[in-house]
């Protein structure tokens, strides 16, 4: 319920003092006339009906080309429809359009706002007005005035304000979405997963999108408004904002901090003192809110997930359907060859050559709409991409670019398709160098967008995208083109045996086939580094060197084991190790090579809530955080650390100043929840004989709202 105030004049609606509102015609003096004393913005039916409960307890939050009410309360006199008009003004900026409220039986144009009564909604002080906005009104904050007029006079009221966001709901709407299942994951969800890794060890990390905590909604309603689109030309922004094309464009450079007053700032390497390391953050509230707070500095400091997480967020907020996806062996292809170079020493070790890189995963976003621009053909899932790796029409951001141009290889459709395209299905060429000279040479058309994961609607279980982004015929033409470790003589294979854990060897199998019709005395060399999933390797780690006799069309399967003792020491939690074999012929100097990249299984963390996982809002719970020692040797100074946005406040520590073989440190919490929805606790283990964090744990918590 809100009490009408005394009215600020604006240019726009010609308002003045509440005491003194009213306009009069030709000196003539209105006695008796109606006086708006109450407005009542039904916000709890209006956001049941237009889905936005808990969005915003500030705003009225509606969805747009869906009418919404509101009541008109009167003292002195009820409005009489007979010698008084009654028409609303919505306000945007500088734009404006007045409504007359109009009886239900008029029909009125879905395009245009409309303003009706109906039948019943009429009582001697009040009035229940439903106002619709056209199906493509532009996401924004409107102001709402009332205007009620008699031949005499005319009387003005600002009566408050009103978030209209886009529309999934409704079939015209350009970002509807048909299924409820869909609607539930991709727009109401605060819940997500991200996946990383290795596609042959792949770790999923829960993220709190946090479009119901305080504050979310309007920290994505002022980016709008410091855009560099807005705050050059406002008139021309809020214009645009009515097509999610524009919007996502504009969001998505938001979302980083290189070419304006941006959300994030991104940094892959070295130390991240004056900020929070990437794997640190757990979700997107925290984040925007200290955003808001630091009027709008960068936050310190994001990678791909993170980057892709905080962008979910704002989509979703503001009505857009949008999930996190995560491609596994991503080509950055910043010369748009479609080709990406790596170079190996012929003892196998990985050099820091080439200029493009392959990342072992990468995470955006696919965001739902129609694409009016480009035609039916390439409505529904678009890639955006807010991390800062290449310019998009001078401003560092990507997409929206089809999914569906992708897979049918449409490189001139709008926006960034040839750059997408080679993240998920460049080539890669292998060569091998001795002394500066290349002397071998393969080129793998499989290894890039192995995987392509998003979570599952409805379910924690990850959905393979895969198949929507390459169609058949690129299936076909990587199995005949690809000449990954072969030569017209020599083949050879190297595959992991499972998926390596701390604390157990890593074991490994190279397969080499003879097909040649002579004996061979061969050279393996074997090669391990570790490396991040978005860098080139370190120094390695661990080596053989060994000469292999083989007969004529022999095949021969060499296995090896690197003990924990040889990777412990250097082990950090979200290390990948590149694994490279060359085989090379003693007498014709022939060489191939074959590679796996993989990331070591690290040991869990166990997050227990005491009576189970759903809590009610506002009661206090116990939960119990453990970690075991699975390394082979003790752990000195072992720290164990739980956090939980709206479930604890700042993080909470067990310490062991030594922590043997098989022991475990233990810490009990006690939990509250703020708010409703779904919550995540997280937990982080680090000892002293490594820099970083070893392990991470995360647990989904459901919290019921207070009774």
């Amino acid at each position: 319920m809100l009490v009408i105030p005394p009215v600020t004049c604006k240019s726009w609606c010609q308002t003045m003092d509440c005491k003194q509102q009213t306009t009069h015609n030709n000196g003539a003096t209105g006695h008796g006339h109606c006086q708006l004393k109450l407005v009542n913005f039904e916000a709890h039916d209006n956001h049941i009906s237009h889905e936005t409960q808990g969005l915003s307890k500030k705003h009225l939050v509606v969805r747009r080309g869906k009418p919404f009410k509101f009541t008109l309360m009167f003292h002195g006199r009820s409005w009489d429809p007979h010698t008084e008009s009654l028409a609303l003004e919505v306000c945007l900026g500088g734009l404006s359009e007045t409504i007359p409220v109009q009886f239900s039986d008029m029909q009125s144009d879905p395009h245009q706002w409309s303003a009706k009564i109906y039948p019943g909604n009429m009582h001697p002080a009040s009035v229940t007005i439903y106002i619709c906005s056209p199906v493509l009104s532009s996401v924004a904050l409107y102001d709402l005035l009332v205007h009620i007029e008699t031949k005499w006079n005319r009387r003005s009221y600002a009566v408050g304000t009103f978030v209209l966001l886009c529309n999934p709901w409704l079939n015209d709407d350009t970002v509807y979405m048909p299924l409820d299942v869909h609607k539930q994951e991709y727009i109401k969800s605060d819940y997500g997963l991200v996946y990383m890794g290795s596609n042959i060890n792949i770790n999923q990390r829960p993220w709190s999108f946090g479009q119901y905590e305080p504050g979310v909604l309007e920290a994505c309603l002022k980016l709008l408004q410091i855009t560099p689109q807005h705050l050059s030309n406002k008139h021309k922004d809020y214009i645009q904002r009515a097509d999610p094309v524009y919007l996502s464009r504009v969001v998505c450079a938001m979302v980083n901090c290189n070419d304006d007053l941006g959300i994030l700032e991104g940094k892959w390497q070295g130390s991240y003192k004056g900020g929070v390391k990437p794997n640190e953050w757990s979700g997107s509230a925290e984040i925007l809110h200290q955003w808001v707070s630091s009027n709008f500095s960068p936050v310190r400091y994001g990678q791909c997930w993170v980057f892709a997480s905080v962008l979910c967020t704002v989509m979703r907020v503001l009505g857009i359907p949008s999930r996190v996806v995560t491609v596994f062996n991503a080509a950055h292809d910043g010369d748009a060859s479609l080709k990406v170079e790596e170079f190996y020493s012929s003892r196998g070790e990985k050099l820091n050559l080439s200029k493009d890189s392959i990342w072992n995963f990468h995470v955006w976003v696919e965001c739902w709409m129609r694409r009016p621009d480009l035609g039916a053909g390439f409505d529904g899932w678009q890639v955006l991409d807010p991390t800062p790796q290449e310019k998009s029409a001078g401003i560092f951001r990507c997409g929206p670019s089809p999914v569906v141009a992708i897979q049918q290889h449409c490189f001139g459709a709008p926006y960034d398709t040839p750059f997408v395209y080679a993240s998920v299905d460049a080539d890669i060429v292998r060569l091998i160098l001795h002394n500066g000279q290349v002397v071998g040479r393969a080129v793998d058309t499989e290894w890039v967008g192995q995987l392509i994961y998003t979570k599952s609607a409805g379910s924690d279980s990850p959905e393979n995208l895969t198949h929507t982004y390459k169609s058949k015929q690129s299936k076909r033409r990587r199995e005949t083109s690809s000449q990954r470790g072969r030569s017209p003589s020599l083949e050879v294979s190297l595959n992991i045996d499972g998926v390596p854990s701390v604390g157990s060897s890593i074991r490994m199998y190279v397969t080499v086939k003879n097909q040649s019709s002579n004996p061979r005395v061969l050279m393996e060399h074997l090669n391990a580094q570790m490396k991040e999933y978005n860098s080139g390797p370190k120094e390695s780690f661990w080596k053989i060197h060994k000469e292999v006799h083989i007969q004529p069309h022999e095949v021969l399967t060499l296995q090896h084991t690197i003990p924990p003792s040889e990777y412990e020491s250097i082990l950090a939690g979200d290390d990948i190790v590149n694994l490279a074999v060359v085989i090379k012929d003693v007498k014709t100097k022939e060489r191939v090579l074959d590679t796996q990249e993989f990331n070591i299984r690290t040991p869990q963390i166990t997050i227990e809530i005491e009576g189970g996982d759903s809590i009610q809002m506002k009661e206090q719970h116990t939960a119990q955080v453990s970690f075991t020692n699975r390394f082979t040797k003790a752990l000195n100074e072992s720290v164990l650390t739980v956090e939980g946005c709206g479930l604890l406040h700042g993080k909470h520590e067990a310490r062991l100043s030594l922590l043997k073989p098989g022991e475990t440190i233990v810490k009990k919490v006690s939990i509250m929840a703020t708010s409703p929805g779904t919550k995540l606790l997280l937990a982080t283990f680090s000892h002293n004989n490594s820099h970083t964090v070893v392990s991470r744990g995360f647990h989904k918590v459901s919290v019921r709202p207070a009774l």
